[in-house]
């Protein structure tokens, strides 16, 4: 079953082959829920546009509604001859790696997951890095001196993502009270806006007045509850300060947008490569916005505090603790 934002590309794809056209796009598989999630997903698609903008070169996209529907996303688009094929989530990567031997000559890539072939390169992010900086800006910004995360679904990545905000406010003041929530263990996490809200409004009747989302499409849920209950989120992966501008403390983008159009400028280029690649603040894989929704927010304080602790981890001057390799986070 397609969306009706994927069925045009794939209508397209049929025709050209029924036609017996050679021609090589690129494309990107977006992760369970939807292109439009205003975060994961939705950077991805900016990344994509961003290069059909500049080169006028059109790229197929496929928005699955359940990690079953990958490997056939992914043996679709190697079969009509696109390359490279971007798939976005964790979630696709068993199946990638079942796809990929069959298709040598077709380049493939995953975010946020290691797939071991000679045509697949892997990228993954430095979490930890950006959320260490907003949680300096959260602690600064919390009267309560209580402050929360939400997280999706509870795997490595986004552990590793809550150890760094933890790290980061209590680099700030060791007496910050962190609380942490997960939305569930099921890729249904990404995708349930109703609990998102419900786990922010717990953490705000337990005094949070600054909760990070890290959740997706569950996220927007979380912002919604921070700016009804008249206290602060921090949005994730795309620029989510608009969504309720002078509520939105700021947002950490994962360049997955980057990432993306990367990708298929390589690709284009002739300098693609298989491997793995690692981004984090030093390769300008993740940032923090001030922009005029939020610039009522950041002190002039606050974002030199961010940017030293920024110019430290890029310097080595701070490693940041990864909980998906390191163990435990060192701190609760």
């Amino acid at each position: 079953m397609t969306t009706k934002s994927a069925r045009p590309y794939l209508i397209i794809v049929l025709l050209l082959a029924a036609a017996g056209e050679a021609f090589a796009r690129p494309a990107v598989i977006y992760s369970v829920g939807g292109k439009f999630d205003g975060s994961f997903n939705e950077a991805a698609f900016a990344g994509a546009e961003r290069y059909r903008e500049e080169t006028g070169e059109d790229y197929g996209e496929f928005e699955i509604a359940s990690p079953a529907q990958s490997l056939q996303a992914l043996r679709t688009f190697a079969q009509k001859g696109f390359s490279p094929i971007v798939a976005i989530g964790f979630n696709h990567a068993s199946a990638l790696a079942e796809v990929a031997p069959q298709f040598p000559n077709t380049k493939f890539a995953i975010v946020d997951a290691a797939v071991d072939a000679p045509n697949v390169q892997s990228i993954l992010f430095r979490e930890q890095e950006g959320s260490y900086v907003v949680g300096v800006l959260a602690a600064m910004a919390s009267k309560s001196k209580v402050i929360g995360f939400v997280g999706g679904m509870d795997i490595p990545i986004i552990r590793k993502f809550a150890c760094g905000y933890v790290l980061g406010a209590r680099s700030v003041d060791r007496r910050v009270k962190v609380l942490v929530n997960m939305t569930g263990a099921t890729p249904a996490a990404w995708t349930d806006p109703s609990r998102g809200a419900e786990l922010a409004r717990s953490q705000i009747e337990r005094g949070a007045d600054v909760i990070i989302q890290a959740a997706g499409g569950t996220g927007i849920g979380v912002l919604q509850a921070a700016a009804d209950a008249k206290v602060l989120g921090i949005g994730t992966d795309s620029n989510q300060n608009g969504l309720h501008p002078g509520r939105v403390l700021t947002s950490m983008r994962k360049r997955i947008d980057v990432a993306v159009y990367d990708n298929f400028t390589a690709a284009r280029d002739g300098e693609w490569q298989p491997g793995v690649k690692v981004l984090g603040l030093a390769e300008g894989g993740l940032d923090w916005v001030l922009d005029d929704d939020n610039g009522d927010l950041i002190t002039p304080q606050m974002e030199a505090a961010a940017d030293a602790a920024e110019d430290a981890i890029v310097t080595g001057a701070i490693r940041v603790h990864d909980a998906s390799t390191d163990g435990p986070c060192p701190v609760k």
